[in-house]
């Protein structure tokens, strides 16, 4: 029978895992079971934070709406109705850039909107 020294695939599952935990503390990065163990942590919160990105850039446009409609003396829900009631088919992602960054064309917006 033939004699197997070091296994070149374990040690590339190894050497591949122990790559992906680079810069992780104490045992984390160096012991194949702790580095096993918080890739898998680390996974599972990388894709929670996948969706968490999305719910906090979308409250974000909310605020900003909000705060753009606050100057022109409207309230966030006066001015979403009224945009609703005119026709306008803006969403909110488009509304939080132009009050950001278009101060002009949102107010002529939220004259619309009143």
């Amino acid at each position: 029978m033939a004699r197997v020294k070091k296994g070149k695939d374990a040690t590339q599952k190894r050497e591949r895992l122990l790559k992906k935990t680079k810069g992780y503390s104490w045992g984390r990065k160096s012991k194949e079971r702790a580095a096993k163990e918080a890739l898998l942590h680390a996974e599972s919160r990388k894709f929670r934070g996948r969706k968490e990105k999305k719910r906090v850039a979308r409250s974000t446009w909310n605020i900003k709406v909000g705060a753009g409609a606050k100057k022109e003396g409207l309230s966030y829900s006066k001015m979403i109705s009224g945009l609703k009631k005119v026709g306008v088919k803006l969403d909110r992602k488009i509304l939080a850039d132009l009050a950001a960054n278009n101060p002009k064309v949102f107010s002529e917006i939220a004259k619309l909107a009143k």
